[in-house]
Order: structure tokens, then C-alpha cells, then sequence
């Protein structure tokens, strides 16, 4: 089982249909967060919010974005990873202080909200959500500044830990990246309108070309009503440590992150997984969907024969009502099943993108078994799992990682499979052509660039 998603944002300035656009957007974002979704947009009468529980296509109707008017927007797509599944803690996060009113939406996780969120206490501020989106919006009000964009840098200077945000007003949309660049933030133009969004894919469906990546430790301030772009360098320079989970999983395979194509670098680590940890078989079987690109990759180095030996119901919504009775392994059969005369009495490798608590993994080889294959070899797309994020993923503590207090034997016997081969790390760095300093492998290794918070 992956981890879960973290969040999408995109953000639009100036467009004549903005709110339209950015509607098109988080639709392309929906893989990122499935929990709610919102907009802000902005028009001369100022700034207009609908956000809400539920599928971007659910929350927005005509009639409500015919309620959103304006020449710029941002939007957000929400899988809580602080503040939980509520309402009140969706973005975008919307307040009228003293720089006007201001709206702000962000992917990623602080490491010292609790620590910023005290200190504001004290001094008399009264939150409405356990966010720390919406610590960030009282840092930026109550910053000793004379303008918004210094109130901004003040609030980042602060601020410790992951983010990518994006920042609306009654003139501008400011976009900024976290120092270290641990989430992904894409730059975009079509006709003479700046597109930010967290993967490129959005890009594809509204129509805008990628021009490049807002660099870590950048602030981009987007004037609505003409002037310059302008770029800003104001947070300190450190070692960029962009998330490369987002290559192993989150992304969708069709965009560019950190300007890397996330389909080429997962065929790669298929590949490299096949050298690594080759085995006797029949078959090739992604675990839908995360897991396809990898597969294809080690059929092709192996020259294995690649088949969709197990279908993913795509149209399983965020619950459903389990039948009363006990049916074995109910939660992953709702979600997968097997084509059982591509799998009986076959020799199956499947190749998923990760394992986390391994319960997931051993009612997948259970049910291929089941279906009749005769051995089940399981690879893995990355390398053990051993360590918890704490920059915007939602992932276990980590006593609840397997990884983490189960030896790769121990592991095999627990998923019940004939064998099991994860990715190297030094293979993951040369697919990601990295020396092993460009990206946060923290998860792997436990060796996190900031000093990491209180896992929920």
C-alpha cells in the first residue's frame, strides 16, 4: 500500500475566466488530495472563496464559479496531513487584516507549527482550524512590516519545514518554495498569463507552457493589474532537498517535477529493479496504478511478457459500506481484482511503488495467489521504508512502518511471498541522476535536512 497523497495547488494571474482555469487545473491535480478542494479568486470588488468536503468536480458547480469572478485565482486540492479531515481546515485560508485581504493555499507540512501556533496564542491571536496553513496567514498579519511582500518574507523567515504556497491579494499573486524545496512548484505562461501549478500535467489541460520550476528559497511576486514579474531570493541559501517520492509515486507518470519527466524515471527504476533482483518468471504485474511504470521498465530490461494481470476500480469514492459479514480481504478487493486467466498456474513478479505497513502488499499476494498463480515474487520500486515524513506526506509513525522492525526475510514471510527485492538507494539516486546530495531521502535514511516535528 503507498503512502498517501499530500496536496495540489494552482494558481493564475491575469486571466479573463481565472477562476474557470483554475477549476481545470486542481481537475488535473485531483491525484494529490481527494478530501476537499477550493478556490480564491479576485476581481475589483475583491477577493471571492468557495472551498469545500468532496472531488474537485463535486465542490464546484457552474453556478459556483459563475460566484467567483476575477482576473487571478488560486486553488488547492486537500489530503490532510495536518489538521485533519474537516472543513474548517481546507484552503484556501481567507482573512481581511491589516494588509487587505489576503488568501493563501500551500503543499507541504511546517516542523515548528506547534511551537509558531503557541507563541501566537499568547499574544492574543484566536485560530479557527488546526492548520498550519492558517499559521502562516497570522504570521504574515501581524509581521512588523510596512508591506505585505516584507510581512510574507517575515512570515517565511519563521516558518520551518515544507512548503510550496501560493498567496492572492487585491494586486498581486506571490508564489514561494521552502529553501530546500522539499515540494514541487512549476512556473507556466500562455499568452502573456503566469500559471503556477504543482505538477506540469495541469499545465497540459489548461494550455500553458512550463517555463521552469520556482526555485527553492524563492518568493515570484505577480502584479494583477500590469508591471513586472519580479523574482526574490530573500530566505537563507541551503542545499536544495527536493522529495523524490514524488518521482516514486505521488506525481501522475505525464509530468514534469523538479523539470525531470516522472514516467522516464520510473521505467528506469523498473529497469535498474529487474538487474538488481532478477527472478525465473512468466509474468509481469504492476500494482495498479502506481506501480505500471516500474513494471514496464523491468519487462523491458528482463524480457519478461508485461501484463495488466491485476484492474483497479477507479471510481471507489473517499467511503464505502462494507458488507456485514466478514469477507476476507474486503478493503483491497473492493479497489483490485485480479484477471485470473492471465494468472493462474503463472510464475507473477509484481511491482509496486512501495510498502509501508505490509498488511496492503500480503492481501495483494493472497489474492493473486488465489487467482491461481503459482509463485508470487514481489519488487519494489524504492528501497525500504524506514523512516517517517514530516514535510507533507502522510505517512505511519514509524513503529508502524514495517521497514523499520522487520528484516528483509522477516518481510517476505509476512507478505507471503516466494521472494522480494526492493530498489537500491545508490540505483534510486542514479536514476534520479543525483550523487546522493540533490534530493531528501529522508524516508529511506533517516537523515532529514530540517529537524523534523511531532508525527501525528
Amino acid at each position: 500500500m503507498p503512502f498517501r497523497d499530500e496536496c495540489g495547488v494552482f494558481g493564475i494571474c491575469p486571466q479573463a475566466e481565472a477562476s474557470r482555469q483554475t477549476y481545470l487545473g486542481l481537475y488535473a491535480l485531483q491525484h494529490r488530495g481527494q478530501e476537499a478542494a477550493g478556490i480564491c479568486s479576485g476581481d475589483d470588488q475583491g477577493l471571492h472563496l468557495h472551498k469545500a468536503l468532496g472531488y474537485v468536480a463535486d465542490v464546484f458547480t457552474e453556478t459556483v464559479l459563475d460566484g467567483l469572478p476575477g482576473d487571478a485565482a488560486i486553488g488547492h486540492t486537500r489530503y490532510s496531513t495536518t489538521g485533519g479531515n474537516v472543513a474548517s481546515a481546507a484552503h484556501p485560508f481567507l482573512i481581511h487584516g491589516r494588509f487587505g485581504q489576503v488568501a493563501l493555499c500551500h503543499n507541504g507540512n511546517l516542523t515548528n507549527t506547534e511551537t509558531l501556533r503557541a507563541a501566537l496564542i499568547a499574544d492574543g491571536h484566536t485560530f479557527t482550524s488546526p492548520s498550519d496553513s492558517e499559521v502562516l496567514l497570522a504570521l504574515i498579519n501581524r509581521a512588523q512590516a510596512d508591506t505585505l511582500e516584507d510581512a510574507v518574507v517575515s512570515a517565511l523567515r519563521q516558518a520551518q519545514g515544507a512548503y510550496s504556497l501560493l498567496i492572492l491579494t487585491e494586486h498581486t499573486l506571490i508564489a514561494a518554495r521552502d529553501p530546500h524545496g522539499f515540494r514541487p512548484l512549476a512556473m507556466g505562461q500562455m499568452n502573456g498569463t503566469t500559471v503556477f501549478s504543482s505538477e506540469t500535467c495541469a499545465f497540459d489541460l489548461v494550455g500553458a507552457a512550463y517555463v521552469r520550476d520556482v526555485a527553492p528559497g524563492e518568493m515570484v511576486v505577480v502584479p494583477r493589474r500590469g508591471g513586472e514579474l519580479r523574482s526574490l531570493f530573500p530566505l537563507p541559501k541551503v542545499q536544495a532537498k527536493p522529495c523524490v517520492f514524488e518521482h516514486i509515486y505521488f506525481a501522475r507518470p505525464d509530468s514534469l517535477v523538479y523539470g525531470q519527466s516522472v514516467m522516464v524515471a520510473r521505467r528506469e527504476m523498473g529497469r535498474r529493479l529487474a538487474l538488481r533482483h532478477p527472478v525465473e518468471a512468466d509474468l509481469i504485474v504492476p500494482v495498479p496504478d502506481s506501480g505500471v511504470s516500474a513494471a514496464l521498465g523491468y519487462s523491458e530490461q528482463s524480457g519478461i511478457p508485461f501484463d495488466f494481470g491485476i484492474i483497479r476500480n477507479h471510481y471507489v469514492g473517499r467511503t464505502f459500506i462494507e458488507p456485514k459479514q466478514n469477507i476476507r480481504s474486503f478493503g483491497v478487493k473492493v479497489k483490485l481484482n485480479p484477471v485470473r486467466h492471465l494468472l493462474a498456474g503463472k510464475r507473477v513478479v509484481l511491482v509496486d511503488d512501495s510498502i509501508v505497513r505490509g498488511t496492503t502488499s500480503k492481501k495483494i499476494v493472497q489474492m493473486v495467489r488465489e487467482a491461481g498463480a503459482k509463485e508470487v515474487h514481489m519488487r519494489i520500486a524504492c528501497p525500504p521504508t524506514t523512516h517517517s515524513c514530516f514535510y507533507g506526506i502522510d505517512t505511519p509513525k514509524r513503529q508502524h512502518l514495517i521497514a523499520s522492525y522487520m528484516s528483509l526475510a522477516e518481510i517476505t514471510a509476512f507478505v507471503e511471498a516466494d521472494s522480494l527485492g526492493y530498489l537500491d538507494l545508490k540505483d534510486l539516486e542514479a536514476c534520479m541522476g543525483d550523487d546522493g546530495q540533490g534530493f531528501c531521502y529522508a524516508c529511506f535514511t533517516g537523515n532529514y535536512p530540517v529537524a523534523p516535528g511531532t508525527k501525528g
